[in-house]
């Protein structure tokens, strides 16, 4: 997971695959099938290893901001967590790819659609559906960004900056 994490797909060979687990290349295409397989697999662990942006995350808030507070902050917490790659695997994975790959682009593609739709759903007590996904989209890809900024070095206390300015829009904007 960490490889594809640190040097996603295309930039992970068989080699460095066998080296890391300790097996042989007929050991892995009998475990995962493919290399496509254990990057599948890899994924589902890093999600289930991350903290969930859904309802239970924003379900005590009070407010929008609050909400929205919450989930930017404990993106940023995952994002530059000391003991972890920086940034999303998700996030980031497979933007641009080889043709041969667009599979497996389609299967990130959906993650991210997915993790959208929670964060939508974990939006409803404080906005009606329509504003939900716009917000929800919205802050996708805020999260995105913050991930990407992470990878590329970026403190928690900067992008601790970017979380105060999107609450005090949302703040602004639901004060209308």
């Amino acid at each position: 997971m960490r490889l594809f994490w640190r040097h996603g797909y295309e930039g992970v060979s068989i080699g460095d695959l066998t080296k890391a687990i300790g097996i042989a290349p007929p050991s892995l295409y009998s475990a995962f099938g493919s290399k496509a397989g254990l990057y599948q697999e890899a994924l589902n662990r890093y999600e289930g290893s991350t903290i969930s942006l859904d309802a239970g995350l924003v379900a005590s808030a009070v407010t929008l901001a609050e909400a929205v507070r919450r989930l930017l902050e404990t993106a940023v917490r995952s994002v530059t967590h000391p003991d972890r790659e920086r940034g999303c695997m998700v996030s980031s994975g497979m933007i641009a790819c080889h043709p041969d790959h667009a599979a497996l682009a389609r299967d990130l593609a959906a993650r991210r659609d997915a993790m959208r739709e929670r964060i939508a759903q974990a939006l409803q007590p404080f906005a009606d559906a329509e504003e939900g996904r716009r917000l929800a989209r919205h802050l996708v890809a805020v999260m995105q960004g913050i991930s990407i900024q992470a990878r590329d070095g970026a403190a928690p206390a900067e992008l601790q900056e970017i979380v105060e300015d999107v609450v005090v829009g949302v703040t602004a904007r639901s004060s209308r």
